[in-house]
């Protein structure tokens, strides 16, 4: 059978709540996946990438598994550190899919999301503000550019205001949500409910003052296991005709 593993970053200091999360939602994707493998790791956690590697490897066919990179955006990460970590991990001929936050369904997940919450306040995008809070990097344009594609989406779905503003770069969350008006929303594009969104999204919403609605993550939508679903599919379906 074809095997996957849904790897994210994982939270160093405190690795257990991360690796729980991640699993829970390799699980989901288990239940749409009975002919496959499906598991996770987080890289926080040591020797936990090894170790479902080779338990992949016990179960799956030939040919290397499928790695999901549960990160918002494209980059150093993604294309350099995680081939590198999963070949040091014994898995040199997995293939690498593109990361969760570029996924078009994905960002179009978020555009749904909006107008649900919208739609739940009885208004339409043309009377809702919403701010996409996002991470960044101060070290990569890469998790800025993706922030923004989905903001231009949110505009492109008539919303009367979009803005993205970041946790690790300019502009801060603090300083533009200060200058939203009251009613708007917050939309983090997470995929999981790590520190950043439990602690410091909230956080940085009180210091501005924001009179308005903090939704969920992106990640945490209960359509988002099919979403991955779909992807590994593809990516199958790729690599088979690549090798016909």
């Amino acid at each position: 059978m074809p095997a996957a593993l849904i790897l994210s970053h994982g939270q160093p200091s405190d690795p257990a709540p991360s690796e729980a999360e991640i699993a829970a939602l390799a699980a989901r994707v288990q239940a749409l996946m009975p002919d496959w493998h499906v598991a996770s790791a987080t890289l926080a956690t040591p020797g936990a990438l090894a170790e479902q590697v080779a338990r992949a490897a016990s179960v799956a066919a030939a040919g290397g598994g499928f790695a999901y990179p549960l990160f918002m955006a494209d980059g150093w990460f993604t294309r350099d550190h995680l081939p590198k970590k999963l070949a040091e991990a014994g898995g040199a001929d997995w293939h690498v899919l593109d990361p969760f936050g570029i996924d078009p369904a994905v960002q179009s997940l978020a555009v749904t999301l909006a107008l649900e919450a919208a739609e739940a306040q009885r208004r339409t995008p043309a009377e809702t503000s919403l701010l996409l809070a996002a991470h960044g990097s101060f070290r990569s344009p890469a998790p800025a550019r993706v922030a923004q594609e989905v903001a231009e989406r949110l505009r492109a779905a008539g919303f009367a205001r979009v803005g993205a503003a970041f946790i690790d770069q300019s502009p801060r969350l603090a300083e533009a949500a200060a200058d939203y008006p009251e009613g708007a929303f917050v939309l983090p594009f997470f995929a999981a409910r790590g520190g950043h969104v439990i602690d410091d999204i909230p956080q940085a919403l009180l210091d501005a003052g924001f009179d308005g609605t903090l939704l969920d993550p992106v990640g945490l939508d209960p359509r988002v296991p099919a979403l991955i679903a779909n992807a590994l599919r593809r990516a199958q379906a790729a690599v088979s005709i690549a090798a016909t």
